[in-house]
Parts: C-alpha cells; sequence; structure tokens
C-alpha cells in the first residue's frame, strides 16, 4: 500500500460551524485561481491567517466545519494556502468529499480538538491516523484513510488520480 508522508505544522484553532463563506468569502468566487483563493482564504474569520501560517500549518476546528455551500473553492484555498491537513470534530459531509477530491488530508479526531490549542505544534502521521502534539506530549488518534483514499491524496487529487490511471500527463 502507498503511504502519505508525516505532516508537521502549528495550530491554528477555529470553532465550530466554520462555513465555506468564511474559508473563502464569496467576493472572491469570480476565479477559479487557486492561488487567488489561497491569497484569501479565511480572512473573513482570521485577517491575519494567511500572513502568519506558514507551508505546512493545521487547521483546526470544532463540529461542522466546511459548512455552508458545496462549492469546491474552499478546500482549494485552504490547500494552495499550504496548509496541510485540517482536523476537526466533524465535517460538513459535501466538504469532506471535497477535500478528499482535491487532495487535501482531513481528520475527524474530538479528543485532539478538545485539547490541542492555537500555536501548539502537532506530527502527523496519516497513515496510522496519530496525531502527536510537540508541545505538550499527547498523543491522539484518529481514523486513518483508507487505501483507496491515500491513493486519491498522494496523487493530489481525484483529477490527477484519474489521469494518472488513464495514462495521461498530470
Amino acid at each position: 500500500m502507498t503511504t502519505i508522508p508525516k505532516l508537521t505544522g502549528k495550530v491554528f484553532k477555529y470553532g465550530d460551524d466554520v462555513n465555506t463563506d468564511v474559508i473563502i468569502p464569496a467576493r472572491y468566487m469570480n476565479t477559479h485561481d487557486p492561488k487567488h483563493l489561497a491569497a484569501h482564504c479565511m480572512e473573513d474569520l482570521d485577517k491575519d491567517f494567511i500572513t502568519t501560517m506558514k507551508p505546512g500549518d493545521i487547521i483546526m476546528a470544532g463540529k461542522n466545519f466546511g459548512c455552508g455551500s458545496s462549492r469546491e473553492h474552499a478546500p482549494i484555498a485552504i490547500k494552495y494556502a499550504g496548509v496541510s491537513c485540517v482536523i476537526a470534530k466533524t465535517f460538513a459531509r459535501i466538504f469532506y468529499r471535497n477535500c478528499i477530491n482535491m487532495g487535501l488530508p482531513i481528520l475527524e479526531c474530538p479528543e485532539a480538538v478538545a485539547d490541542i490549542k492555537s500555536g501548539d505544534v502537532l506530527d502527523i502521521d496519516l497513515n496510522t491516523g496519530t496525531i502527536t502534539n510537540q508541545t505538550s506530549g499527547k498523543t491522539f488518534k484518529a481514523q486513518p484513510f483508507p487505501p483507496f483514499m491515500t491513493n486519491l491524496i498522494n496523487a493530489g487529487g481525484l483529477m490527477n488520480y484519474a489521469k494518472k490511471k488513464l495514462g495521461m500527463a498530470v
């Protein structure tokens, strides 16, 4: 089975019901350019997010992350902003699927969300679902991805996976 590289990053933590309209505000929906979307990621919720986060950092939130519209722009904005993973208590189902389709790793782990603070540094092993808080030394366990989802994430999303399977350039 193919494995996903381990991730390390600082946590940016938010509350419950973070909807797609604050992940990427509707006023930026006039483009599909991932870099433009990334430049405005989370700005209506956290105006400093894009200037303070570093590639590899992690978004953490409460329940129902990604609720609202079902547009793919939200996971695109998060992925191209450089976020390596999103951890939440729960995700809106369409958002969850859109993340997998875009190749953005996401984990549900209520215990981690309850304990981890904004600014903590995490190590994440997506292959085992292990989340280790470097700051506190505590470890949490999320459900790892099944092999077919691991392959989608490693390919960079569903479209890249399909292109590779069909022998097309990615």
